[in-house]
């Protein structure tokens, strides 16, 4: 079978390719486990080639649907990982190359699927940006109103939607995963809303000043990268008669604050003998009236009794960053 992962040059497509291709078969068009003949990353950029010769690269955009046609090709056995999206600053800032990419990219990836040959599944990544506003909840379930805040929590719902409908009407089997915040990225911080989230562990980690633009007992629902990327794996196999009509589901997450943060990398650095940086407070109204309109905590109990994995503890996802990507020199 082949596998294709948009997004697939970023942090979380590149982690789960590595995940797929070393566990080497999925779900295909049988029902039964098939071995992954072939994989194709789509993506803007690659910041490396990948040696495996099941895996091709393409270096385009979602929004131009030859890009994903060329990606499909003749195959009838395929399975499609849509990661590809602009984050939430980039959003709000471009509002129409938002639309653009998460909207009418997710669109031709679904029309693209629908068009494909068998019914393959598609796993979407969704986010907790879906939701917002004075009415939301604490902590948000996956029955709450989608009333999202900002421009990427709309098209992310959106999407939801048309995986919905789309599944509904045959096209294809959809299913989304609602991601909270992923942590740690690493790299350097990027536009997104949420890229303190990571920088107030990361930063440290490496030796350097984070400064954080929101308030230190601001709780925020996060995660490690490794349980997301096992979480888009374990959905993919779910039989379709288990996911039921709303395809969406929230993945579950610890919920942390900045003064929490810091509590553990304390610890940590006490343990292995770590010198951290310091986070200094550098308050940004525009990024903090943004998260305010996030969920601060999330009920993910219907992923769960699926079968995706829950987070392991802060410490540990701490740990398993510095296991996989160490510290900066």
């Amino acid at each position: 079978m082949k596998i294709i992962i948009t997004g697939g040059g970023g942090f979380l497509g590149s982690q789960l390719a590595a995940m797929l291709l070393d566990r080497g078969e999925l779900t295909g068009s049988s029902g039964g486990q098939e071995p992954i003949e072939e994989m194709v990353l789509i993506d803007a950029r690659f910041p490396m080639p990948q040696n495996d010769p099941r895996v091709q690269q393409i270096v385009g955009d979602i929004s131009e649907s030859n890009v994903i046609d060329e990606a499909i090709g003749s195959s009838q056995n395929i399975s499609i990982f849509h990661l590809a999206s602009m984050v939430s600053g980039e959003c709000e800032e471009r509002y129409d190359d938002a639309l653009r990419v998460n909207l009418d990219g997710g669109r031709n990836v679904f029309e693209a699927a629908r068009a494909a040959k068998g019914r393959p599944r598609v796993v979407f990544a969704s986010s907790i940006a879906c939701f917002g506003g004075a009415a939301m909840a604490t902590p948000v379930s996956d029955l709450a109103k989608q009333t999202p805040q900002t421009t990427y929590g709309m098209t992310k719902a959106m999407c939801e939607l048309l995986i919905n409908d789309h599944t509904r009407k045959g096209h294809f089997d959809g299913r989304s995963a609602r991601l909270p915040t992923v942590i740690i990225r690493p790299g350097k911080p990027n536009a997104a809303a949420s890229s303190w989230a990571s920088g107030m562990f990361r930063e440290p980690l490496n030796g350097e000043t984070c400064d954080l633009p929101v308030r230190r007992d601001q709780p925020h629902p996060m995660t490690g990268f490794r349980t997301v990327v096992e979480s888009f794996i374990a959905l993919h196999e779910v039989p379709a008669e288990r996911l039921g009509d709303d395809r969406a589901y929230g993945l579950p997450a610890h919920q942390v604050t900045p003064a929490h943060a810091e509590t553990v990398l304390n610890e940590l650095a006490g343990e292995k003998k770590l010198a951290l940086g310091q986070v200094m407070d550098a308050f940004d109204p525009h990024i903090q009236a943004i998260v305010d309109n996030w969920p601060t905590a999330v009920d993910g109990s219907r992923a769960v009794a699926l079968g995706l994995p829950e987070p392991p503890p802060l410490k540990q996802i701490v740990e398993q960053y510095l296991e996989t990507f160490g510290q900066a020199e």
